[in-house]
């Protein structure tokens, strides 16, 4: 007999004994017979590790992380796009209240999360204590996994949720003792969790790498609104943890850079942790492809359905760092992290001078669908892509589809229908600075080519750490140690290891913080790390194209208002962020 294993969204219920969030059932697995340890096991872990993909959804941690950095700015698109209640707005001005969804949906979906690695622990204990390894395993990782949120919860808003069991409330920590209290969760599985589950599980590697993060960020956490003290114990704590996994020969960084974020990802040996994707039926999505894209770009000829959605771009602040670091040499032609020429448009066709969509019938190549690919990295200028005919087929050609320069068709602009999509580096809350063409773009993540529909279902994991973070996070602790020589080292390995293409950007000659800096934003942009990489080296209080607020308790998010409302019955058991 097959039974259904369903799962509750608990919301926050299961943390606080209190709910602010309606209950909705979700089929995660038909297949799971419910008989037998080993899917009691199987059951028990994937609701925790499917979570994630709500976690990190583009509208939940992703976005929260990249919108409040300098690195990423949504605005009102052409008046009709991505308003949503001004949450993107605010979030990227730092004058976000209480009542923000963006902040408020992060909110529920990690405290969801962590409910679910507790139900886990829960179901896992019993079966671990009778000598099940496979269960005493997998608890290992439902532990690590709590720990991986709770150092979310306690980023994003200063606080962790201790709690040992569904039947009491959590106890709510704060500062050195959340770090601490982190810090023993990870130490109590370091030694005995598995070591080679690959990167969409929980190993000894990826929590080597999450203590190695706690520590350097351990003065943030224990005073989040002071100037960060990095003590030396916590620096040779983050030397230690980065130098087993670095000593341990499993890893390696990827030569071309852009294959950290393909369809085979899974098994690059430059991947830890990641949000796995592989043969998941539904509920995926190319969200991290599509989010940042012309509306207007069709990026997968063979995938009528596949386009992007204006989202953020990267400010003109962010970009200008590149800029300044090359000088006179585009970035494009000195870096292979900032840009790769996929879509190879012929040398004849490049001047678009005196064409337009109007007029440009026979300005095209043509290619096979499953060999294009567009371009990636950072996007300026004109793309090109498959475009649709006035029945909204793609236009084909001998062998395959016509590639143009893109069409804007997205908008209520003059520019709509009658010009190309010409990507400006001005993007901010002006009407000009809000157009649909606003703001040099990034598509780092491919376009899956397992997608039966272009938009949904996906092949590419997420990049939750990787092994340059590691040798960045050394090469940080050993400069704050002083450690001058051993610093440039570890940070030119990483610069100087993406030899799949040229140029290879040469190795530096010398290192402080502020180039250490600069290389963190030139090698993890777009992945969730510019906003605490900004508080740990004094840069968030920075003012930037539309943020001019330079208050330190904006550090941490305010803790949502319906969080507050639902423990009010408790006083004094969730109080509110200085500053809100």
């Amino acid at each position: 007999m097959k039974n259904k294993i369903i799962v509750a969204t608990l919301a926050m219920s299961l943390l606080f004994n209190w709910s602010c969030t309606d209950l909705e059932e979700k089929i995660l697995d038909e297949s799971l017979t419910g008989i037998g340890q080993a899917e009691a096991v199987n059951g028990a872990i994937a609701p925790a590790y499917g979570q994630l993909k709500a976690t990190w959804m583009h509208t939940n941690n992703f976005g929260l992380q990249l919108i409040a950095s300098d690195e990423g700015i949504l605005p009102y698109r052409g008046g009709t796009d991505w308003y949503d209640g001004g949450k993107y707005l605010a979030v990227h001005a730092h004058t976000t209240t209480p009542t923000n969804d963006l902040v408020g949906s992060t909110w529920t979906e990690i405290t969801i999360n962590l409910s679910r690695t507790l139900t886990a622990i829960e179901v896992l204990t019993p079966l671990a204590e009778s000598g099940n390894t496979e269960a005493q395993g997998a608890l290992y990782e439902m532990k690590a996994l709590r720990a991986y949120l709770h150092m979310m919860t306690l980023d994003n808003w200063g606080i962790v949720f201790k709690k040992e069991s569904s039947t009491v409330d959590s106890e709510i920590i704060r500062g050195a003792e959340a770090v601490s209290y982190i810090e023993s969760e990870l130490l109590s599985v370091a030694d005995v969790i598995n070591k080679d589950k690959g990167p969409g599980r929980m190993t000894q590697a990826a929590v080597w790498g999450l203590l190695s993060r706690l520590y350097l960020n351990a003065g943030v956490y224990r005073d989040p609104y002071g100037a960060p003290q990095f003590a030396t114990a916590d620096m040779d704590k983050v030397i230690l943890y980065t130098s087993n996994i670095i000593n341990s020969g499993k890893f390696s960084l990827s030569p071309e850079y852009f294959d950290l974020f393909d369809d085979n990802n899974n098994s690059n040996k430059e991947l830890i942790f990641g949000l796995d994707q592989r043969g998941v039926l539904r509920d995926e999505h190319n969200r991290w492809a599509y989010w940042s894209i012309p509306g207007s770009m069709f990026p997968r000829p063979e995938s009528i359905n596949a386009d992007g959605t204006d989202g953020p771009a990267i400010t003109s602040d962010f970009y200008q760092t590149w800029v300044s670091a090359y000088g006179t040499v585009d970035p494009a032609d000195a870096d292979p992290r900032f840009y790769k020429n996929n879509a190879k448009v012929p040398d004849h066709l490049k001047d678009l001078t005196g064409l337009s969509p109007l007029n440009d019938e026979n300005h095209y190549y043509c290619v096979k669908a499953e060999e294009f690919e567009i371009d990636r990295g950072i996007m300026r200028g004109v793309p090109w892509a498959a475009r649709k005919d006035a029945n909204g087929a793609f236009y084909k050609c001998d062998g395959g589809y016509r590639i143009y320069p893109v069409k804007q068709i997205k908008g209520n602009g003059p520019d709509k229908n009658v010009a190309y999509v010409n990507l400006t580096e001005k993007v901010d809350f002006t009407k000009e600075g809000s157009m649909h063409y606003s703001g040099y773009r990034v598509s780092k993540y491919q376009f899956s080519h397992t997608s039966p529909d272009g938009n949904y279902y996906s092949s590419v994991d997420m990049v939750l750490l990787r092994y340059a973070e590691i040798f960045m996070m050394r090469a940080e602790a050993k400069l704050r140690k002083g450690d001058t020589a051993g610093a440039l080292a570890d940070m030119n390995t990483v610069r100087t290891s993406r030899t799949a293409r040229t140029p290879i950007p040469a190795a530096l000659s010398s290192i402080n913080l502020d180039i250490l800096y600069r290389e963190y934003g030139f090698e993890f942009y777009w992945e969730g790390l510019r906003r605490n990489t900004q508080i740990r080296f004094g840069h968030y209080e920075d003012k930037w194209t539309e943020k001019a607020d330079t208050d330190v308790k904006k550090r941490l998010f305010p803790i949502p208002q319906k969080a507050i409302d639902g423990a009010s019955n408790t006083p004094g058991y969730l109080v509110q962020n200085d500053g809100y």
